[in-house]
């Protein structure tokens, strides 16, 4: 007994010796692989100056002064947004909010199936165990048989049937393990895939629920990596909890309970002495080579955010004189991308760690650590909420009114975008509103859209207000033809029936002829069958636009909103769509957001903003006979190029108080630049 209990020590510690220095060594050479990561970090954060540095960040020759503003739709990480912070999330909640899809209550089909799943488990262990006790029971038979003479004759025939009946034993409880484990993995698997798809489709439904400031403020290529690594180690995780440490730790304490019913206390007190340290070393260098882990996802998402970004902006890329530098840029963060990788660390571990490789394995290394990013966003708080059983809006083109009551918003605390902001849009009447940048136009359309809420006031429209309404109801009543047409990587047919799924194709194909594009569609290799290309990059901006006005008038809605749909467009390409808008807006309510004043002279009201409030009122004729109008000054300053190339000339008193203005009008711009100075895209 003595001789075992040494004889196990002895190889106890040279596995511990081992087991050190595999991990000290990969411990330096992760930190020399890390460091360069963090070289790489640093080049960009501090836009090292260093013209031999193979990681340069690609526009460090541009001094960005420091931010000291925020908007909601400006650029920035998963955590840029301060309102809207991801919290961590501990993993109790983790393993608790995972066990709930496991066990789901309105699926008694799922529960029975891994009720069945722990029964063939149960089974597998008990024939697993049994596996040494058929050894036992054979050698037992043998010694007791040579007590006795056995007839020479006779011997080989014992022995035979003796091997044969231990072979015919052991082979049946390893089969039997086996088949107890592939038919727990087969009734298990639909409960795995199950909990997979719906915590998928949760997470990605509750990502459509979070508010606009969220989703102006991620990052596509971290977000994206985030939900796919997730995703991927949910399965693991899923069977390792069900079937990995809790069975592994009874298995333990089986066996030692035998040990200890058949050797003795010290033994077992040996075996379960081993298993416990060794447990307790797996865990502690697992918590310490978990930072290693979190540093290589944050690299990863880095890459993939870059690579992303480069890929949605190749255009930008190859024409910049910083294409070669960004390219470097990417290679340096996928420096380190494999240096770890959880296959190798298990392949290295498991040489030496057969007799317990399932309870290190499923320690939930990797995806222990990649499922809290995907479920963090599952976690994060909703601030668009919806009343429980809202009704939806009921509105017609005819009832289609829109009133605005002392409407008070803000992106940060303390800097009001609008400041008491009232005005009503009669039904079926065209109403633009105007203003200078950083006025709050594009805003009241995100309100409108209830992706925002107003820290005061109300928004009605017919008469019900929108907070009281079910959010689907409210944003099918609402049509937009945004300043950037988005289109998906689609055919054409596809990106004008998105406006109305159920619609008919002779629908798509009379609206395309109200929008004037589609003689230009059929003209195309496969007609409405063409491919958009991303974003849509295949076709010109002018043709974008026309897919976003079809659109729109496809979904016919009762109101109708122009976030500045032609400020980028040509003039005869302007003047084409707005003659195909003119005809989508008879009779129907709709908001012009207008940055070039020649698109509305003829809106039947035009409301001026300024600094979040509304300063004029009144038609295009109105604004300009009132004396020391905003309206007037903005009119004269776009028309002062073409009135002067035209040779007309003005009373001296005129054009001094028309220079006098526009002084004044770039100095006020220059003030708007200067405070939201960093925030580049800012179209608020």
């Amino acid at each position: 007994m003595h001789l075992i209990l040494t004889v196990c020590l002895i190889f106890f510690f040279i596995y511990i010796y081992i087991y050190i220095y595999i991990y000290v060594y990969i411990y330096f050479h992760l930190q020399t692989r890390l460091s360069l990561i963090n070289h790489s970090e640093s080049t960009q954060n501090h836009f090292f100056h260093n013209e031999n540095s193979k990681c340069d960040f690609p526009f460090q020759h541009l001094q960005i002064p420091e931010r000291t503003c925020w908007h909601g739709h400006a650029g920035g990480g998963l955590n840029a947004d301060p309102k809207n912070v991801l919290k961590e999330v501990n993993s109790t909640k983790i393993i608790s909010a995972m066990l709930s899809y496991v066990w789901p209550k309105d699926r008694p089909d799922l529960r029975a199936r891994v009720a069945i799943s722990l029964g063939l488990l149960a089974g597998a262990k008990m024939t697993n165990v049994m596996v040494p006790f058929m050894f036992k029971y054979a050698v037992d038979s043998l010694n007791q048989m040579s007590g006795h003479m056995l007839n020479l004759s006779d011997a080989p025939n014992t022995v035979a049937t003796m091997a044969t009946a231990v072979l015919i034993g052991y082979g049946v409880s390893r089969a039997g393990s086996a088949l107890f484990n592939e038919l727990r993995n087969a009734v298990f698997g639909k409960v795995a895939q199950s909990s997979i798809r719906r915590i998928a489709k949760n997470v990605f439904l509750h990502l459509h629920n979070l508010d606009l400031g969220f989703h102006l403020s991620r990052q596509t290529g971290a977000l994206s990596k985030a939900i796919d690594r997730g995703t991927r180690g949910i399965s693991f995780v899923l069977s390792a909890l069900v079937f990995n440490l809790g069975p592994t730790v009874f298995e333990m304490a089986l066996v030692s309970a035998i040990l200890y019913y058949k050797c003795g206390g010290q033994f077992a007190l040996v075996t379960l002495g081993t298993l416990s340290a060794y447990t307790a070393f797996t865990i502690a260098v697992t918590q310490w080579r978990t930072r290693f882990r979190i540093e290589m996802n944050k690299a990863d998402n880095e890459a993939g955010n870059a690579a992303i970004d480069s890929l949605l902006n190749y255009e930008t890329v190859k024409v910049s004189p910083a294409a070669r530098p960004f390219h470097r840029q990417v290679k340096c963060l996928f420096v380190g991308a494999n240096i770890y990788s959880p296959v190798t660390m298990s392949r290295l571990i498991s040489v030496i760690l057969s007799p317990l490789i399932t309870l290190s394995s499923h320690f939930l290394v990797p995806s222990r650590i990649n499922i809290p990013a995907e479920l963090t966003l599952l976690f994060m708080f909703c601030v668009l909420k919806e009343k429980a059983l809202a009704p939806p809006l009921l509105v017609t083109p005819q009832e289609a009114t829109i009133r605005f009551e002392d409407v008070y918003f803000e992106y940060l605390e303390g800097q009001k975008v609008l400041n008491g902001v009232s005005f009503e849009v009669p039904a079926g009447k065209k109403v633009a509103i105007v203003g200078g940048s950083g006025s709050g136009k594009s805003t009241i359309v995100r309100l409108l859209f209830r992706f925002y809420e107003p820290q005061r006031g109300n928004i009605y429209i017919a008469n019900q207000n929108i907070r009281d309404v079910s959010l689907d109801s409210l944003r099918k009543s609402l049509g937009v033809v945004p300043q950037d047409a988005v289109l998906f990587h689609n055919t054409i047919f596809y990106n004008l029936q998105y406006g109305n799924i159920n619609a008919t194709a002779e629908d798509v194909y009379r609206v395309a002829r109200l929008a004037g594009i589609h003689d230009a569609i059929l003209r195309m290799p496969h007609g409405y069958e063409t491919q958009v290309g991303e974003r849509g990059l295949k076709l010109s901006g002018g043709e974008k636009q026309r897919v976003a006005i079809a659109r729109a008038i496809l979904k016919n809605p009762p109101v109708l909103l122009y976030d500045e749909a032609t400020s980028s467009l040509d003039s005869i390409t302007e003047e084409n769509i707005l003659a195909s808008m003119k005809e989508m807006v008879k009779d129907r309510t709709s908001v012009f957001i207008a940055h070039r004043l020649s698109t509305i002279v003829d809106a039947d009201e035009i409301i001026v903003l300024n600094q979040g409030k509304v300063a004029e009122r009144g038609d295009h004729q109105t604004l300009l006979s009132m004396p020391g109008s905003l309206y007037a000054d903005l009119w004269h300053t776009q028309n002062s190029k073409v009135l002067n190339s035209n040779g007309s000339s003005k009373p001296p008193a005129q054009a001094e108080r028309i220079s006098q203005k526009e002084e004044e009008r770039k100095k006020l711009q220059e003030e708007i630049m200067n405070s939201v100075k960093g925030c580049g895209n800012c179209s608020c």
